[in-house]
């Protein structure tokens, strides 16, 4: 059976180069005689692999040296605790920007360790745009102020990141980093789970400014503190060590692409492709307003649902799975991450054009 083009939010498609290579090293990395998936995260050979991936994504996002790269477990949402437990330690407040189902999971697990104000929020839209920022509603003495740059389920993005002063930007950019050029010492803290455009499922990569650690309450266990996590680089305990591997081979691909900057000019040219024809269609609708519109999630729907239910099914037979919109929303969604190729795209609108001409 050949590759199907599989738009789904995550565990997402990866590189086609990476895979192969992958399988080419499954049984003998380097001839070390096993696979990576069995070594001792211990070895030398081991702690080449960890270091060459984060050597690679300092590279790819230009991070500053006063910022500590970490590859943990747990997912975002295990961020979503561990944020306010290394973070919210002064005056116990932190800023929120309310953008959708993921924001609202780290607004709750915030508010179990201190006080949360809640800048702005687009709930009442289904979270179909991203809400104007006051200024004056931002605390100056929060310990953070929390950001959700991209939002998978809805489609939105931030364009333009919030001046918070001297309060530490934190963001979630689980589904867009590495898509975009962004500049690192603009954050205080930025964290992603690998499983979108990173790598597989099991690695959380966090991107932290040195001044922010080591103030942890000694209650915090151990496992949730970023100074004990960094002080080990990352083998504080047995750390995913195939995802991290397989992370390193994306850095790379990415890496021999051109980096951030090509990789960029392909998104938004795979974004342009289907945005332009939901914009010109009288079928198929984007839910999302267009200055916020994401260039990773790109939801859509038709006049109705049994029209949705039916693209949804004729294109499984046509090779395009993982279309079916998050029940927040309904409809379709194509999750077009970076190792999406431009011909899956631009494979997917030319069959929208014939559902279309069959059911109007």
């Amino acid at each position: 059976m050949e590759r199907l083009y599989n738009f789904s939010a995550g565990p997402s498609v990866l590189p086609e180069e990476v895979l192969k290579q992958a399988a080419s090293e499954m049984l003998n990395y380097e001839d070390s005689g096993m696979s990576v998936m069995e070594m001792s995260h211990r070895s030398s050979v081991y702690e080449n692999i960890v270091s060459e991936a984060e050597a690679s994504l300092r590279q790819l996002m230009n991070i500053p040296d006063n910022y500590k790269v970490l590859f943990l477990q747990g997912g975002a949402s295990t961020q979503f605790a561990m944020v306010p437990l290394n973070l919210m330690v002064n005056s116990k407040k932190a800023d929120f920007v309310n953008t959708g189902a993921w924001s609202k999971k780290a607004i709750s697990e915030a508010k179990k360790f201190g006080q949360v104000n809640i800048i702005a929020s687009s709930e009442e839209a289904t979270f179909n745009y991203i809400p104007k920022l006051d200024p004056n509603a931002f605390d100056k003495d929060a310990d953070y102020f929390h950001i959700t740059t991209n939002n998978t389920i809805y489609g939105t993005v931030f364009k333009n990141l919030p001046d918070t002063g001297d309060v530490p930007l934190v963001a979630d950019m689980s589904s867009n980093i590495l898509s975009e050029v962004i500049d690192v010492s603009k954050f205080g803290l930025i964290y992603a789970g690998a499983q979108k455009n990173m790598g597989p499922a099991g690695l959380t990569v966090v991107i932290i400014r040195e001044d922010l650690m080591g103030k942890a309450e000694a209650s915090v266990p151990s496992m949730l503190q970023y100074s004990i996590h960094a002080e080990n680089g990352s083998m504080y305990n047995t750390p995913p060590t195939y995802s991290i591997y397989i992370a390193g081979l994306v850095f790379k691909w990415l890496q021999n692409l051109g980096g951030i900057e090509a990789i960029e000019k392909i998104n938004n040219q795979k974004a342009s492709l289907l945005y332009d024809f939901l914009d010109q269609s009288d079928f198929f609708k984007g839910t999302v307003v267009k200055e916020d519109r994401s260039l990773m999630n790109i939801p859509f729907l038709t006049p109705s649902k049994e029209l949705d239910a039916a693209f949804i099914k004729e294109g499984e037979k046509r090779g395009f799975v993982n279309l079916k919109g998050h029940r927040s929303v309904g409809g379709m969604r194509a999750s077009i991450y970076n190792a999406m190729p431009v011909e899956g795209v631009q494979a997917l609108v030319d069959f929208m054009k014939e559902f279309e001409a069959a059911h109007k």
